[in-house]
């Protein structure tokens, strides 16, 4: 397996992305192959200084980098030898068999866009993240952060594609979907969730249970697959990162809190695209830089993108 890291990405790139990249080799195999995309000179520096060969990478040297400030959409296009877009003629080309950044979201979904495509079928794309709960049963969230505002239509697809990714990358057989709303009642919510509800409840292959509430997230029996729009899932997402840095602030010491720590997920695939891609945090160190690749590694190893292709 082949898997493509831009080094140029994120708030500390390209330093920690160079150390979270030497910790994953710990968990690949010898067949795997992580490819560091950058500047080569800065990537080879950062190597030596911590006594690492250079040869244990395919290092692909680029010339430009998409800041995290900038327009996304001219970015890319004014950008062609940045790690991101460079990243993706690779994929698209099949020299990577995944690509992950903890760079510029907007790029990287533009990148998605212009190079691998949106899967066909497919309404809107999204992101999407593990969410645990206190009896260690994981559950997937969607969309965290890349549509705000959804129609009925695209939330009931969040279902079925968050379905597939429960029964591939978290092994649930027939995965239970919840649609997350300001109360359980059929009758609560904005017209497009009351509508999506209703096109769940009628959907023959979607193994609906009805709306769940967020105060009722993180606990026990939580369902496999929990669908909102992009702007109440970064909501979530947000929030729980702010519970685990409230819990650091204090010095508290609970396993279930440190799951909450976005690093140890690394982060989120985009689903719904022709590719194997993860979108990690801005602020990713070494630790999440490290849990990013093999999260892209567990995504490519199930060939998820290929899953959801013959699904939809």
């Amino acid at each position: 397996m082949k898997i493509g890291l831009d080094v140029m990405g994120g708030d500390f790139a390209p330093d920690t992305v160079v150390e979270g990249a030497i910790d994953s080799l710990e968990h690949l195999s010898a067949a795997d192959e992580l490819v560091l995309i950058g500047d080569r000179n800065a990537i080879i520096a950062q190597l030596k200084k911590i006594n690492t060969d250079p040869s244990r990478f395919r290092i692909v040297h680029t010339t430009q980098v998409i800041e995290m400030g900038d327009v996304p959409a001219k970015a890319y296009s004014q950008k062609p030898d940045s790690s991101i877009a460079v990243g993706y003629r690779m994929l698209k080309e099949g020299e990577i068999d995944g690509f992950c950044s903890a760079g510029n979201t907007g790029a990287m979904l533009v990148g998605a866009s212009y190079t691998v495509n949106v899967t066909p079928g497919v309404l809107r794309p999204a992101l999407a993240t593990i969410l645990p709960a206190l009896d260690n049963r994981n559950s997937v969230i969607l969309d965290v952060g890349l549509n705000p505002d959804c129609k009925p239509e695209v939330l009931l697809q969040y279902g079925i594609l968050g379905s597939i990714f429960a029964k591939y990358v978290l092994g649930v057989e027939n995965p239970s979907v919840r649609l997350l709303n300001i109360g359980e009642e059929e009758s609560k919510g904005t017209p497009a969730v009351k509508a999506a509800y209703e096109l769940m409840k009628e959907h023959p292959g979607l193994n609906f249970e009805g709306n769940i509430e967020a105060n009722t997230l993180l606990r026990e029996s939580l369902a496999d697959v929990i669908v909102c729009d992009g702007f109440v899932g970064n909501v979530i997402l947000k929030l729980s990162e702010a519970f685990h840095s409230v819990y650091k602030l204090r010095n508290l010491k609970d396993s279930f809190f440190d799951s909450l720590d976005f690093e140890n997920i690394g982060g989120t695939p985009i689903i719904g695209i022709n590719a194997n891609v993860v979108v990690g945090h801005g602020v990713s160190k070494r630790r999440a830089i490290m849990n990013m690749i093999l999260q892209t590694w567990a995504v490519v190893h199930v060939n998820l993108a290929q899953k959801i292709k013959e699904a939809i």
